[in-house]
């Protein structure tokens, strides 16, 4: 009799840990979609700005017209993205384009002075803000998921229930991954 409760209680033990863990998992796989969900506001709250900073250049820089088309152009892409890969593909494409928006109000000495895109420049640098957080908080589930679907003993649980690894939120820019070049050349003599 004795035995048989010993037993009764390992098998006890065992359900009740493999549950632990599946709720575990549950709970890691949710908090990584959160994150990425994290990640699509701030591109909405981003694109959605972006048609105002546009409007604005544009009564500046009329003759700018490829950057503002190539604006637009990327607004709809950010938004009609799905996976992590394309949605970091879309994001680095309008961080581009942002600069060269910004690059191009850098010629007019009237629009740097206008409140109008002074308020949103400001608002625009908060967004990124935010939107660098929202990469960090996505990146860190994800490297949590990943390391309980790889790790033993939830790996025996994670890869039968369904479990797999999530791609990390990368920027794939190539110029962020090298140091850049500093020259201090002497001027011609």
């Amino acid at each position: 009799m004795l035995t048989l409760l010993i037993i009764i209680g390992i098998i006890v033990l065992a359900v009740l840990f493999v549950v632990g863990l599946y709720n575990r998992l549950v709970r890691l796989r949710a908090l990584v979609k959160e994150g990425f969900s994290g990640i699509t506001v701030q591109l909405r709250r981003r694109a959605d700005l972006i048609p105002n900073l546009v409007e604005t250049v544009q009564g500046y820089a009329t003759h700018e017209r490829e950057v503002m088309e190539q604006v637009t152009a990327l607004r709809g892409q950010v938004n009609a993205t799905g996976s992590v890969a394309q949605t970091a593909a879309a994001d680095t494409a309008m961080t581009g384009i942002i600069g060269r928006l910004l690059a191009v109000a850098e010629n007019y000495p009237d629009l740097k002075a206008n409140q109008n895109f002074l308020d949103l420049q400001a608002q625009l640098a908060a967004i990124e803000t935010e939107l660098q957080s929202a990469r960090r908080y996505y990146n860190a589930t994800v490297r949590d998921l990943n390391t309980a679907v790889q790790s033993f003993p939830s790996v025996l649980i994670a890869r039968p229930m369904g479990f797999t690894e999530e791609p990390f939120y990368q920027d794939d820019d190539p110029a962020i991954q090298s140091a850049p070049k500093v020259s201090f050349a002497k001027p011609a003599a």
